[in-house]
């Protein structure tokens, strides 16, 4: 339907799909609305390894696992609005009577973010305009390797923020303060995982949506290279962006389960039903050897040399040092390449998210859809015609002296074909850069610490002013690295406070804009994460270093506290 009568369809959606939702909840057998039982704790307690066993052990039924999950789960939703598609009764019940229960994951619930298909169910990325019941599921869960899919978990509209809100669910608040993000794209997923709603699931990345969430909401994650992971049966916003590729990736709410979880969907051989996938068997004598080696070296980037790390972000990367050099390992701190510095990245890799001027996932919207904060900032910079934009960067660089963020916003901008193969071409030669750099005597490192993020999670709305401060990220996607997100301690009001007497002003926008909503006092509690990077498609070696880097911090003292269950 064309403009603005299109706006009464989209009134129709929302309504639509959150009473069905409310409906699949309020119709769910009785066991998913009771107290949490000792039955349910001796599920909970166990990691999915664990479960697995006792499946083919047959000493528990999955259909309890998945009554446990999903009452935990409708419990995580009634806090902070995680779920889209509750998928539990009808189908998830109905697919354990199919499932093969001897598969790696035989039984094991497996939630997904709201833009992955699974057949019979609505696929929607938060906008009306998507509806479509998809009756073949290309999904890339295989029921025949045991996992069940049992709901969807929400994500902004656009998929472009750290926040997660739209007008067709709702505002996904975090499990730990209903004032801050989860995080995002993928923030229904961390929401939901770190509440103890659910032990594993997948998200999508393409400058941070499955790291900033578990940095934010405090749970494990891993960006796995392109072509590591599938991507069949996949939705998005942006349908043809090549410039920055966006990959599918697990999460999980431990460490254990996300090594179990990414090492067994390796091992189901997906390049066998997914293009997309290189053949690459999991390669467990790389994943050995690095959780066998005696010394680490373990470089270490404080900076993406835009956003300074805040207090709380910088004390979780000191603490990780400290008890990793406690532990015998070799720190080494790390200056970038000069020639292709995390600064340079950010303009890079911003002009090659949106080549198209924000044209693409705009076309999706109805009238009266509103749009994340953050990506509308994106959308308005992008739109302003040559002259204006030429004007504003002569303004902000040489009226308001901030020459980074004026060269930021002058490169947001629709590009031609022939500009777009620059970019490209640039990227490559970024990616070379840095390929020489980590070849060179003067680096030799095992992999790369840094923070995940400038700050601890963004209150509601916060991406407005934050939207370009995902440098940390970013970086990883640009060059194509393998990245995991652990978390490491929360905000402490105390040790965490700004120095007295601090002012932004004299920061770049990007930075002012992350700073605006710093807070210790206010984010008290909040979890705080640190960043393990390795290079392509080192899943194995990421993950080894991840387990070594959580042993040496519960070693020193340093154990993380999850989310209690309720």
């Amino acid at each position: 339907m064309i403009a603005p009568f299109d706006y009464f369809e989209h009134r129709r959606a929302c309504k639509q799909k959150q009473i069905e939702r409310s409906d699949r909840i309020a119709k769910l057998p009785s066991e998913y609305h009771t107290p949490v039982s000792s039955q349910d704790r001796h599920i909970l307690d166990k990691s999915v390894e664990q479960l697995v066993q006792d499946v083919h052990n047959q000493t528990i039924k999955p259909i309890d696992i998945l009554r446990s999950y999903g009452k935990l789960a409708i419990k995580a939703h009634a806090k902070t609005n995680c779920l889209t598609e509750v998928m539990i009764n009808p189908g998830a019940e109905k697919w354990l009577e199919h499932v093969n229960l001897k598969g790696p994951l035989a039984g094991i619930p497996v939630s997904l973010k709201d833009s992955i298909t699974v057949g019979g169910f609505d696929v929607s990325d938060a906008q009306g305009c998507w509806f479509a019941n998809i009756t073949v599921s290309r999904s890339l869960l295989n029921l025949s390797k045991g996992a069940i899919p049992y709901v969807k978990t929400n994500l902004p509209i656009s998929l472009l923020s750290f926040e997660s809100t739209n007008a067709l669910w709702g505002r996904t608040t975090n499990p730990h303060n209903a004032s801050y993000s989860p995080g995002g794209s993928t923030g229904g997923e961390s929401a939901l995982l770190a509440f103890g709603g659910g032990l594993i699931g997948i998200g999508s990345d393409v400058a941070g949506s499955v790291r900033v969430p578990a940095h934010f909401s405090g749970i494990y994650s891993l960006r796995c290279s392109t072509g590591r992971w599938p991507k069949m049966g996949m939705n998005t916003s942006m349908p043809g962006q090549e410039g920055v590729a966006s990959v599918f990736s697990p999460m999980a709410r431990t460490l254990p389960d996300l090594l179990y979880f990414t090492r067994s969907f390796i091992r189901m051989k997906p390049w066998e039903y997914d293009h997309s996938v290189h053949p690459i068997a999991w390669r467990s004598d790389v994943y050995e050897r690095k959780k066998d080696q005696k010394t680490l070296r373990i470089g270490v980037m404080e900076s993406d040399g835009v956003v300074p790390p805040s207090p709380a972000c910088a004390r979780a990367l000191r603490t990780t040092t400290s008890s990793l050099s406690s532990a015998g390992h070799t720190i080494i701190p790390l200056t970038p390449p000069s020639l292709a510095t995390p600064a340079n990245a950010l303009v890079l890799a911003s002009s090659l998210l949106n080549t198209d001027g924000c044209r693409t996932f705009l076309s999706f919207f109805r009238t009266g859809e509103w749009n994340d904060p953050g990506a509308a900032q994106l959308a308005f910079y992008a739109s302003l015609p040559r002259p204006i934009n030429y004007l504003h960067y002569l303004w902000v660089k040489y009226v308001r002296r901030d020459a980074y963020w004026a060269e930021l916003l002058k490169e947001f901008r629709e590009r031609s074909a022939y500009e777009q193969w620059k970019l490209v071409s640039r990227r490559e030669a970024f990616r070379a850069e840095w390929f020489e750099w980590w070849n060179g005597e003067d680096v030799d490192v095992d992999v790369i610490l840094c923070p995940p993020n400038a700050t601890p999670a963004v209150p509601h709305g916060g991406m407005k002013d934050a939207v370009s401060s995902c440098g940390y990220t970013f970086l990883w996607n640009l060059l194509d690295y393998t990245a995991g997100v652990l978390p490491v301690t929360h905000v402490d009001a105390k040790l965490d406070a700004l120095p007295e007497g601090f002012s932004a002003r004299g920061m770049n926008g990007v930075a002012r804009g992350a700073y605006k909503h710093y807070d210790a006092v206010s984010m008290q509690g909040l979890p705080v994460g640190v960043q393990v990077v390795g290079r392509r498609l080192e899943e194995e070696k990421v993950l080894a270093v991840m387990e070594r880097v959580v042993g040496c911090l519960e070693e020193s003292g340093e154990k993380y506290s999850l989310l209690e269950i309720e």
